[in-house]
This record gives C-alpha cells, structure tokens and sequence, in this order.
C-alpha cells in the first residue's frame, strides 16, 4: 500500500513533496491539500491533481492520510505542528520546526512526548552527503574528529556536522564572526538577476565545539546556495585521513597513503542514450550510493526529499525507525541559533542541556 499523507501550504517548497507524491504512484500518493491563500491552494490542487481543503480537520475526516507534510513560514510551523498531533496525526514538518530557543522548548513541551513529529532535515540524504556519509561511518578515515561546512547555512549545516561526527544532544560551544565584503549576485532561487555590480554580503564564520574530539567550522555567505561564485566546500576529517569535497585520503597501511576520488556515473552524457540521470556514486570499485528513483531524472534535492518521504511511509507501516524525530530537529536549531548568536555578540555562547536530550529516537 502507498504511504497516503496530505500536505499542508501551497507555496515553493510544498511544490517539492505535491511533485514527488506524483511521480511514485505504488509507493506514495497525496490525498489532499491545505493552504492559507486560497487562490494559491486552489492553482496548486488544478496542478497536480489532488483536492483542496480549507482546514486540516477537513482534509483528516475526509481522506484518513496516513501522515501529513507541513511546508509553511517558520511563524506558523508550531501551530501546524500542534494542530497535527491533537488530531493524533504523525507529522512531519518543514525545517526548522520553530524559529527561536523559546518557541523550540515550548513545542517539545507541548508535543515532543507524542512521539508523531518527524522533521524533513533532508541533508545528508543528498546523494553526495550520503556517500560521503557511507565513507566516513565505514572507518575509512578513522575516527571523525572535525566537520567545515561552507555550502547551505544554519539548521541545515549543523544537521550534517552532527551526522558526520556522530553528536548527540549534549552541550556545545559555539564561537563566530560576521565579515561584510563586495560580492556580485548573478542568481538568485530560480532567475539571474543580470546584476553584474557588487553588493555588500556577509559572511559568517564560526567554530562549533561538540565536545572532546569533536568541532565544526561554519563558514556561510549570503544567497551561497544559489551564487555559483562561491563554490561549495566540505571537509571531513578523521584520525586516518580525510574526505575534501570529492576526494578520500587515507592511510591503507605501512607507509601508505591513497588519494581516491567519489566518482559520480550520471547517464545521458555525449552517446550515452539512458536520458540524463544519476546512477550511483563509487569509491574505486565500491558503490557507495545508489539513486533510488532510476528513470526520473530527478535533481539532488528531489532524491533527498523523496527519500525522505518514503522513509516516513515505511515508519508509519512499522518496517523502519523514525526518518528524523523532533528531538533532532531542535538539537539542530538550538546549535545554529548559538552561532548567529556568537556572531552578533562577539562572545562564545554555550547551549544548554535540553528536555528532548532525554528523547529516544
């Protein structure tokens, strides 16, 4: 049976899950819509296909899904959430599941022991985190001992710090600085600009102290997800070796040290007649990654936001643990908020041991 869930806003980034819930029919279908505009709810239900409510009572009573999505601004994101977990609904909600430490505690408080709210964190489920992930857990490179991350900003990175070293929820200390400098900004989400003048951006950069052993290097310039000027980096270090972007260097014995690449087969190039498509990524003769969606021809993020939708269905069916529980989420957003913090202040700021520290997974 297909994992049935509704979702809940009608803007770009629910586009994303409405899309996914399409293209997997067997394995997912959307079985109705919720939006604040209705005019804009009305558009995105016409196309793709699916009915549009106008509350998420209405949407449960008349559809029974099996869970739901919530796509909406940060402000609102609690409220959903709420509203899910008092129908008794399983949720899983946009990135970050509240935009500040206060409402992050009052959320846990209110729903955190129901054990529904899942959060769509979809990082290190992107075909390239993932099989940096398989080489960093498979003790190529020793033990994990520091994370840069310098590619996608706040929650997002320190989900992938966390991944990679294997934190939990303890206390972390984190130390930043904003630097302004000239920057040109020819893209932008989906257009150029044609704007080929510099403007002022800035840039944080910080330190994260996980505890012994363990640290993350922040390192995020405004709109770097879209601005192809800035490259996106990752460094990954052990006590054997390293992964730098795409590359593995490690010790493989006496007075041995290898240098491999992560090596990508993506179909449909030159006389390649497969239509353009990833295909899995390997280290020498191991394949690290494989798509799980051959034949769509999805980009990066839809892999990710897929797999995530699918690992929901199968958490919901009882043949898989919870794809990423609340506790995680604050945990993540709790540590980024303390960078922004240090960066505004000047001084370290240290987080605190918080209620879902006690959560199991």
């Amino acid at each position: 049976m297909p994992g049935r869930f509704g979702v809940i806003g009608a803007g770009w980034r629910a586009q994303y899950f409405l899309k996914l819930g399409g293209l997997l029919p067997g394995k997912l279908e959307v079985v109705g819509l919720v939006g604040r505009s209705p005019e804009r709810t009305s558009q995105s239900a016409e196309r793709w296909g699916v009915p549009a409510y106008d509350s998420l009572a209405a949407l449960v009573a008349n559809e029974h899904p099996d869970f739901v999505v919530s796509a909406v601004p940060w402000p609102t994101t609690p409220d959903v959430v709420r509203g899910a977990v008092e129908l008794g609904l399983p949720i899983l909600c946009e990135t970050p599941p509240a935009p500040d430490l206060d409402g992050l505690r009052s959320l846990w408080q209110a729903v955190g022991a129901s054990g529904l709210v899942q959060v769509a964190e979809q990082y290190s489920l992107l075909p390239s985190h993932a099989a940096r992930l398989a080489v960093a857990r498979s003790g190529a490179i020793g033990t994990v001992t520091s994370v840069q991350i310098s590619s996608t900003h706040m929650y997002h990175a320190v989900a992938l710090m966390r991944a990679y070293l294997g934190a939990g929820f303890g206390p972390a200390i984190a130390n930043a600085r904003t630097f302004v400098a000239p920057l040109v900004n020819p893209l932008v989400k989906d257009a150029w600009t044609d704007d080929d003048q510099p403007h002022a951006a800035k840039t944080i950069i910080g330190t994260i102290d996980f505890g012994p052993g363990a640290m993350g290097l922040y390192d995020f310039t405004d709109n770097q997800w879209h601005n192809q000027l800035r490259s996106r980096r990752i460094v990954i270090r052990g006590s054997r070796g390293e992964i730098v972007d795409n590359e593995v260097v490690r010790l493989t014995g006496p007075r041995t040290i290898v240098r491999s690449p992560l090596v990508r087969r993506q179909t449909g190039y030159d006389l390649d007649l497969d239509a353009y498509d990833t295909d899995h990524i390997s280290l020498g003769d191991t394949i690290l990654y494989r798509n799980p969606f051959p034949g769509l021809r999805l980009n990066d993020e839809e892999i990710a936001i897929g797999t995530m939708l699918l690992a929901m269905a199968a958490w919901r069916r009882d043949e898989a643990a919870a794809p990423y529980p609340l506790a995680e989420g604050c945990q993540d957003h709790m540590v980024a908020l303390a960078v922004e913090e240090a960066a505004v202040s000047g001084t370290p700021v240290r987080t605190s041991l918080e209620a879902w520290a006690a959560a199991k997974a």
